[in-house]
């Protein structure tokens, strides 16, 4: 017999966390894996992009993994048995290489900029702003549970990386970025 979908048991607005204590929906770690989970399909929206290339492509599909093993650590409380690894350094150098990679295809930037331009552009940018989020909904939880501070850098990295990709696929398909006008 196949298993549904559906469980119920989240009906009465908690959840459970890794380890199986339950959890209210809105509590501050659920804010902080569920803006996590919300980036991630944000960057799945974007690595199915026909303005990208196959190499931004794989770096957005190792972005995801990454993400998925920061919501997995968000949402395993201290007394579960099992406990995630703390999130490797080469992962954050990984993507501060993804980030250079980028960047050093682009014009220098001379002034600040609106997003916009392409539509995937304009998708990362909003990337960008739920990477932001995540970090501070990240920030919050920390103040009341350990959180591994790589996760930090990561989450912040990434908001970076996609401020750059939202130039970069301006860039390859020949729109003008929008110079921001007090």
């Amino acid at each position: 017999m196949k298993s549904r979908l559906y469980t119920r048991t989240g009906d009465d607005g908690t959840t459970s966390l890794v380890g199986g204590t339950r959890a209210p929906k809105d509590s501050e770690r659920l804010e902080a894996y569920g803006t996590v989970d919300e980036l991630n399909s944000w960057l799945g929206l974007i690595a199915a992009s026909d303005a990208i290339d196959d190499t931004r492509r794989a770096e957005i599909h190792t972005m995801q993994n990454v993400l998925f093993d920061i919501g997995a650590a968000l949402a395993t409380e201290p007394e579960s048995k099992w406990q995630p690894r703390p999130l490797a350094q080469d992962k954050i150098s990984a993507i501060e290489a993804a980030i250079d990679a980028v960047d050093g295809t682009l014009p220098p930037l001379r002034q600040f900029i609106l997003p916009g331009g392409h539509p995937d552009a304009a998708r990362a940018n909003i990337a960008r702003t739920v990477a932001r989020r995540a970090e501070r909904r990240i920030i919050a939880l920390s103040r009341i549970v350990d959180v591994d501070p790589a996760i930090l850098r990561y989450v912040n990295r990434l908001s970076d990386y996609l401020f750059a990709l939202g130039r970069y696929i301006n860039h390859t398909a020949r729109i003008d970025e929008i110079p921001w006008k007090q």
